[in-house]
């Protein structure tokens, strides 16, 4: 897993530069001009990020070899397809909190930015604690394939009453509601606002917290699964960025094609448990725990390369989406037959 070369101090800070000036730009425009975007629209925007990263994992490959370019594009598909389950909590909480529909594109992406900052800091974390205990690779490891486990073998229904429930029990929003005066109903897109000569908080800071405080969670699954295709916490943060800054479009692109989705929970439970497995292997590689072999590295454990690891996701991505698709067709006609009939 370890890196050739280390990517030019330069490149990262360039980087992340540009990338926080597109996601300003994004911010601003969707502030500016508050609406429900259509179909063409929202598949330019997807299509533009898409061909952003692809563009960065090209730029990656000329600047550090294509290790550190395989590994970008590994780390960011997965993280584009677990974040497929954040798609499912923002429904939830903008169902729950009745957003309007106009205002709900500035919601998520505000809360989008709020978690890329919450997500930054769990990563750097993470990274410090790789760096200076290795064995925190066999929790990272044994944690993932917890979850896998949890994916494959608990129904749809389940994971999504599951989800559910934990955006309505997010400590952050309850103490929030509870200790800061709120209105009841939206005043456009303001934050703040009077009411009866009393200054308070809309509903939109209820929902920017319970957006990027939720994903919070639902990153401590994929920020140990990621750092299981690298070590490089720069690599980790943009994947991170370039998942997280497609998701707004793909809430409204995908909003009703969810459902369909049947078998993607599979296809997630696969990326998890390889990923484990291959966490628990590199900590078998670098084992410094006294109580197995001696306290000595695992010399004979294999090494999983970025190119199996990139294989993997993507088939496991491309099978459950596929299989998911055809199932749901043949439901489609079955329904349709039944009610010919």
């Amino acid at each position: 897993m370890e890196l050739p070369t280390e990517l030019p101090l330069a490149f990262e800070v360039v980087s992340i530069a540009v990338l926080v000036a597109i996601l300003a730009v994004d911010l601003l425009l969707v502030i500016r001009r508050p609406h429900v975007p259509h179909i063409r629209e929202l598949g330019l925007w997807v299509a533009f990020y898409v061909g952003l990263a692809l563009v960065f994992a090209v730029l990656m490959y000329f600047v550090g070899g294509p290790e550190h370019a395989g590994q970008f594009v590994a780390g960011w598909l997965t993280e584009y397809a677990l974040s497929v389950d954040n798609l499912f909590v923002f429904l939830v909480i903008m169902s729950r909190f009745s957003v309007p529909a106009k205002l709900q594109q500035e919601v998520l992406m505000i809360g989008i930015v709020i978690a890329l900052v919450l997500r930054g800091i769990f990563i750097l974390l993470g990274a410090q604690l790789i760096e200076n205990f290795s064995w925190v690779f066999y929790l990272f490891g044994a944690f993932l394939l917890v979850t896998a486990f949890r994916q494959a073998f608990t129904s749809e229904e389940s994971l999504d009453e599951q989800n559910t429930e934990e955006s309505r029990n997010n400590v952050v929003v309850r103490f929030i509601m509870k200790r800061v005066p709120t209105t009841t109903e939206f005043h456009g897109s303001k934050i703040r606002t009077t009411v009866d000569g009393r200054r308070v908080f809309t509903p939109m800071l209820i929902v920017f917290l319970a957006i990027g405080s939720t994903d919070l969670l639902f990153a401590l699954d994929s920020i140990p699964a990621i750092f299981g295709i690298t070590t490089s916490a720069f690599i980790v943060f943009t994947a991170n960025i370039f998942a997280l800054m497609g998701l707004r479009q793909l809430y409204f692109l995908l909003g009703g094609l969810l459902d369909r989705l049947v078998y993607l929970h599979y296809g997630i439970a696969a990326i998890l448990a390889f990923i484990g497995i291959k966490l628990v292997l590199q900590a078998m590689r670098d084992n410094q725990l006294g109580f197995i072999n001696g306290g000595e590295p695992i010399e004979w454990v294999p090494e999983i390369g970025t190119v199996a690891s990139l294989g993997v996701i993507v088939g496991a991505v491309a099978i459950a989406t596929i299989a998911s698709l055809i199932k749901s067709g043949r439901d489609e006609r079955a329904v349709a037959a039944d009610r010919d009939s």
